[in-house]
This record gives structure tokens, C-alpha cells and sequence, in this order.
């Protein structure tokens, strides 16, 4: 028990945060090359495939009852061998559409009820996962050590993306090209996925501590329902009663309006037929091309916009951090409009559109820890983390629909206009951000 307590965070840090991104990645941006590469219409595969982020969205309603019932130890292990079986059982039930129906984008998404049941069984499982080891972080390990391995827990959750977004899309698209057969070849794609997670589930159970302080919230006190809904209410009551609520909540559902309607088209637009307004590349192509250099300028944009951030504030930084969440969508209209079959320009485009999201991301998730600030921290930023979900999930639903109304170029001029709301959000907003939030000097006074 007592080796339990004491493992080293490198054992266990970069696991857990990679165990984090895998599943969410799987359901929100694999499942939306995988439905358009087996032939499910734009506009069905971007509703469904966007209600798949409600679980995220709500998860503030059940995340007290993870501090409350169990460890945060317990809830990890759960839902990790829950989300295994969820992956070995998409592998045994993905569907094998007709090559003609594929061909034709006929294949209707009613034939993947089973495995949309399970992706939300998988999302509600991540979601509740997400909780867990964010509160279990700060729980097992010191403030020291917090603030020591922050950066190598994001590093190995933008590397679960690049593993999701890159790593799979090659394997997929690779085994599209052997077998001749799409189908199968996403369903040993998912089978991989299903190994990969199942062993470091397992090394959970033997390399995850035990924490003396990781203990329910009522644990010796009279854990009736009375003083668990008490408990649970009281978190969105103070949620509900902060000064500006109301600006902050259009704040995080406006800032990202562009790259909500956007990210939902990118891999639909990059296998599309250049006939219908795509780029016609192949699946492992967009593997390496968005999966990879996409995903790796979305990590830089991230790394430099918190030192950028850490070094003026929060404030001073939100103004930078609009523009180049805004201005680097139109890359995705030069795309389109030029269609380029040069792989460097392509990949040019999108490492600038990936950095300008990454760079302005920064601004948006330092603004939603500003905001938690109180009694109730970890309960208020997911309630904002649920904001960030449906800020996304709201657009995506309409996106493909609106994308096969418009034709891709016209698309992506729709989202440039959607750049103004971002800006006249960001004006409002950033009257109400303390001047030094966020800058060197502050944080040594901890």
C-alpha cells in the first residue's frame, strides 16, 4: 500500500493524460473521417456526430457526485475498463456498407445506430474519466509538482491527438490502400485502438497511486441524499451568482464560433473530390498532413501563446490572441478557392490555421481559470469546460448541412464572417479582466 503512494508522476502523469485524449479524440474527430470515408452525407455525419459532444456539455450535472461517491482513483480505473469494452465492442459491430453505396455518399447513417450508442456510452464514459483525472491530479500530487508537470501533461495530450488525428488516419488509410475493403479497414483500426487502451488501462491498475487525500468528499459524515444534493446545488448556485455570468457565458460560447463551424469540415473538405470542391486527398495523406504537422503547430501555437500570455497578462494578450484566432481561417478559403495539389502548400495552410488556433486557444482557457477563481474552483471550470463543449457542438450540428448548401468555398467565407463575433466578444470582455491576471510576477506570490 504504501509503494501505492509514492510512485514517481513520470509513471503515471503522461499515461493518464494520454488515456484522456484517446477516447474523446476517437468520438469527436475520428468518427467524422471514419462516417465520411464510409459514405454518410455531410450534413447527417456533422449532426451526429456534433451530439456526440452533449456529454461533455453536461457533464457538470453528475461531476460533484465524482467528488462526492468513490475516489477519484476508482472513477479513473471505472471508466477505463469501461471504455475498453466500449472499443471491443465498436470493433465487433462497425457495419460493411457496399463500395457502390460508399461511392455514391448514400450510405445513411441509420446503419451505425449500434456503434453511436456506443460512442456515447464512450463519451459519457471520457467525459466522467476527464473529471476524475483532473481532480486526482491535483490531489496526488503537491502544488510544486502541479505546476512542475503541467507542461508534460499537455504535451502527452496533444501527443493522444496526434496518435488519434495522425497515427490512426495513416493506419486506417494504409489499410484502406491493402485491403481494398474500407470497412475493414477502419474496423483493424479500431481493434488497434482497442489494445493500445486496454494496456494502459492495465498499467493504471498496477502504476496509479493511492493518495491519502483521495477520498470521498463525505467520507465520516452522514452521506444521505439530503447532503449530497445540498452539496450539488450549492456548486451551481455560487456558479450562477459571480459578477458578469452573464457575458462570460456568451464569451465562451462566441470566441470559437469560427473554428466550431470549421474543424467539423476540415477532413470532409481534404477527401472530397476535387470535382466537388475538395482536395481529393487520401486518408493517410490527411493523416500526416492535419493529423501530424497540423496537430504540431497546434501544440507550438499553444506552448508560445502561454509564454506569451505569462508574459503581459491575460489582458494585455487577448487582442493577439482574437486576430490569430480569427485570421488564419482564411487559409481554408485560399484552399478552396486554389485547390493546390502541392502537399508543402496544403500543409503550409494548414500548420498557419492550426498555429493561429493553438496561439488564440490560450486566451480563452486562461480566461475560464480566471473566471472559476473561488471557494468552488475544480466545480466551476468544468462547468465552463461544459460551456467550451457546447459552444462547439451547437454550429458543428448545422455545419454539414450548411456546408452542402453553400459548397465548400462558400463555406469557408461563412466562417470568416463568423470571425467578427469573436472580436466583438473579445471587446467586451476584456474590459472585465483584472490587469496583472495571469503574469510572472503573480504567481510568486504563491
Amino acid at each position: 500500500m504504501k509503494s501505492l503512494k509514492n510512485i514517481n508522476p513520470w509513471l503515471w502523469v503522461p499515461t493518464l493524460y494520454f488515456a484522456e485524449g484517446i477516447p474523446y479524440f476517437l468520438v469527436n474527430n475520428i468518427s467524422v473521417m471514419m462516417f465520411t470515408k464510409m459514405g454518410v452525407p455531410n450534413g447527417q455525419m456533422a449532426l451526429f456526430t456534433s451530439l456526440l459532444y452533449l456529454p461533455w456539455t453536461i457533464k457538470p450535472f453528475w461531476s460533484p457526485f465524482v467528488d462526492i461517491i468513490k475516489t477519484k482513483r476508482w472513477w479513473i480505473l471505472a471508466m477505463q475498463i469501461l471504455m475498453t469494452a466500449a472499443f471491443v465492442l465498436l470493433t465487433l459491430t462497425i457495419p460493411h456498407p457496399s463500395a457502390e453505396m460508399i461511392a455514391a455518399h448514400e450510405t445513411p447513417i441509420s446503419l451505425f445506430t449500434v456503434m453511436l450508442v456506443l460512442f456515447i456510452i464512450t463519451a459519457f464514459s471520457s467525459a466522467t474519466h476527464d473529471i476524475a483525472a483532473d481532480g486526482f491530479y491535483m490531489l496526488a500530487l503537491t502544488q510544486h509538482q502541479q505546476a512542475a508537470f503541467v507542461g508534460a501533461r499537455s504535451v502527452f495530450y496533444r501527443l493522444s491527438s496526434i496518435f488519434g488525428q495522425g497515427v490512426l488516419l495513416v493506419i486506417a488509410g494504409l489499410l484502406e490502400t491493402k485491403t481494398g475493403n474500407i470497412p475493414l479497414a477502419w474496423q483493424l483500426t479500431l481493434l488497434i485502438t482497442s489494445v493500445i487502451f486496454a494496456l494502459i488501462s492495465l498499467w493504471h491498475v498496477f502504476f496509479l497511486p493511492k493518495p491519502d487525500s483521495d477520498k470521498s468528499s463525505l467520507e465520516g459524515k452522514t452521506t444521505s441524499a439530503k447532503a449530497i444534493f445540498s452539496e450539488f446545488g450549492r456548486t451551481f448556485v455560487t456558479y450562477f451568482r459571480k459578477p458578469g455570468i452573464w457575458l462570460a457565458i456568451v464569451f465562451m460560447l462566441v470566441y470559437r464560433l469560427p473554428e466550431a463551424f470549421l474543424i467539423k469540415m476540415i477532413n470532409p473538405f481534404l477527401v472530397a473530390e476535387t470535382g466537388a470542391g475538395g482536395l481529393g486527398l487520401s486518408t493517410e495523406t490527411v493523416g500526416v498532413v492535419y493529423g501530424t504537422i497540423g496537430v504540431a503547430f497546434l501544440m507550438l501555437g499553444g506552448i508560445l501563446g502561454g509564454i506569451f500570455a505569462s508574459s503581459v497578462g491575460l489582458k494585455r494578450s487577448m487582442w493577439w490572441m482574437a486576430a490569430c484566432m480569427t485570421l488564419p481561417c482564411f487559409s481554408f478559403v485560399y484552399l478552396s478557392m486554389v485547390q493546390p495539389t502541392n502537399l508543402v502548400l496544403i500543409s503550409i495552410a494548414i500548420a498557419i490555421e492550426q498555429f493561429g488556433y493553438g496561439f488564440g486557444f490560450t486566451a480563452y482557457m486562461l480566461y475560464m481559470m480566471y473566471f472559476s477563481e473561488g471557494e468552488f474552483k475544480t466545480a466551476h471550470y468544468a462547468i465552463c469546460t461544459a460551456f467550451m463543449a457546447l459552444s462547439m457542438m451547437i454550429p458543428g450540428m448545422f455545419a454539414g448541412y450548411i456546408q452542402e448548401a453553400l459548397g465548400y468555398q462558400n463555406f469557408f467565407w461563412m466562417v470568416i464572417a463568423c470571425c467578427i463575433a469573436t472580436v466583438a466578444v473579445t471587446v467586451f470582455v476584456r474590459r472585465k479582466v483584472n490587469e496583472n491576471y495571469g503574469r510572472k510576477e503573480d504567481k510568486k506570490v504563491e
